[in-house]
């Protein structure tokens, strides 16, 4: 058997093992990454960037269907027609030019790559079967960045109508009707954007409201987005299985009554859990917080030179997160000092309306003494002007002092607000801060000015 030797192994080629690779290598480490598939992980191969490709073809394709019966904007569009399969080829091209970037930075980075699914043997040792066979690979530091999978619905496995987000983000052809199981971020997503592209689409949550994870006000929006689309949304109801013929979903309601939704394809979208089955991991013997791996504030595991990032160590499971884990142990690896100590992570939701949050909301900051105060789309300029004037920009700061704690938005192009959110909390910004900082005009960014200002009892424009 080839045997081999480095000074730090990743396993695992997503935004936290390649990120970390990159780093490592960067200030001198000699580093060699183990990945089984394609470099790049769940979120730029089967996650994160094809279903925003996929978000955007949908949101074309229904506009341009929408105009076709005229429109506020004078546009007249005199049919619209839809080629999924090249749809898909066209999401599949930049995953295939993001990949590949991927793979040429980790080369002139000087990372040594080796396609092959890695199996721990111990934790100075890895075994590799790659094309060639089995070899081994020895380090003095082994990092962990398997990344999470989707999880299955009990009696209903993966398979034949029952889909995950990765069938549902390369379809050969759309279904007539879709029921999505969960209406977390995951399942609205891609449910908002198979309707657009035309399809029935009816969804299904076990809580009360879509989005249970984020506060009410925030999802009043894309509940009412959901309405205006045309989507069905079942609350309160939990799955049963498939219906006898398998062309329909059973599900049961609080009351206990139990109907059936038509489905040709049923997309499980009930959330990811740590992979940690499959590649050796129980030989370690890891201390862990339930499925997740257990790690301190260095990302260091209960086992010394054993490293730890992103969707492994349980939530929240973001590529943003794990690319900012991978690169801090890479640091500590060479020697530097480092902790994990982020102010706030921003999470983003791609529905329509888009949801953004960062930091804490006002519910989270309740038994603080803190002031909140929110600035509508509806009076910023630039929102009417991209007609969507839904939404709203929200900011909560303590009141003793002013400094900004967290920021939520939810409205169109929403997304694009969190570096300006993150960056506001992790500097320490006081409300005097971001009202006073002249903010281009027009622009979506404005509602940032003018929620410090209304916090500030200031308002101008509402």
């Amino acid at each position: 058997m080839n045997k081999r030797s480095t000074t730090l192994l990743v396993i695992g080629g997503g935004p936290g093992g390649y990120v970390a690779a990159l780093r490592a290598a960067q200030l001198g480490v000699a580093t060699t990454l183990v990945e089984g598939a394609r470099l790049g992980g769940t979120c730029l191969n089967v996650g994160c960037i094809p279903s925003k490709a996929l978000i955007h073809a949908a949101g074309e394709f229904d506009s341009a269907r929408r105009h076709g019966a005229g429109s506020a904007l004078g546009i007249r569009v005199s049919s619209a027609s839809l080629d999924i399969a090249q749809t898909v080829r066209w999401k599949d091209g930049i995953v295939a030019r993001l990949s590949g970037g991927v793979a040429a930075l980790l080369r002139k980075a000087g990372v040594e790559v080796v396609e092959g699914w890695a199996k721990i043997v111990d934790g100075k040792t890895v075994e590799v079967q790659d094309a060639n066979g089995p070899s081994r690979i020895a380090c003095e530091h082994l990092l962990l960045a398997a990344g999470s999978r989707s999880v299955e619905l009990p009696g209903m496995p993966f398979g034949g109508p029952v889909i995950s987000s990765t069938e549902a983000l390369s379809p050969s052809s759309l279904p007539r009707r879709l029921a999505v199981v969960g209406a977390g971020y995951i399942g609205l997503e891609l449910g908002i954007a198979y309707r657009k592209l035309g399809v029935e689409v009816a969804v299904v949550e076990a809580m009360e409201r879509v989005l249970p994870a984020w506060d009410e006000e925030l999802t009043k929006p894309v509940s009412a987005s959901l309405r205006r689309l045309g989507i069905e949304v079942h609350l309160g109801c939990t799955v049963q299985g498939l219906g006898a013929c398998g062309d329909a979903l059973r599900i049961r309601n609080a009351r206990g009554e139990e109907t059936e939704l038509p489905a040709d394809r049923v997309l499980v979208a009930v959330g990811r859990r740590p992979r940690i089955e499959g590649w050796g991991l129980e030989t370690l013997m890891l201390e862990m917080d339930g499925r997740a791996v257990r790690i301190d504030d260095r990302c260091r595991t209960s086992m010394r030179n054993v490293w730890a990032v992103g969707d492994l160590t349980g939530e929240p499971m973001l590529a943003h997160r794990a690319m900012a884990q991978g690169a801090m142990v890479a640091e500590l690896i060479a020697g530097k000092r480092r902790r994990w100590t982020p102010a706030a992570i921003p999470a983003v939701c791609f529905t329509e309306p888009e949801v953004v949050v960062v930091g804490q909301t006002p519910e989270d900051a309740a038994q603080a003494d803190c002031i909140h105060a929110h600035f509508p789309f509806a009076a910023n300029g630039r929102a009417l002007t991209l007609d969507a004037p839904e939404g709203f920009v929200r900011v909560v700061a303590q009141r003793e002092d002013h400094r900004i704690v967290g920021w939520q938005a939810v409205g169109h192009g929403a997304s694009e607000l969190a570096a300006a959110f993150s960056q506001s909390i992790e500097m320490g910004a006081c409300l005097e801060d971001v009202a006073g900082t002249i903010h281009a005009h027009p622009t979506l960014g404005e509602a940032v000015q003018e929620a410090a200002l209304r916090a500030l009892g200031r308002a101008l424009h509402v």
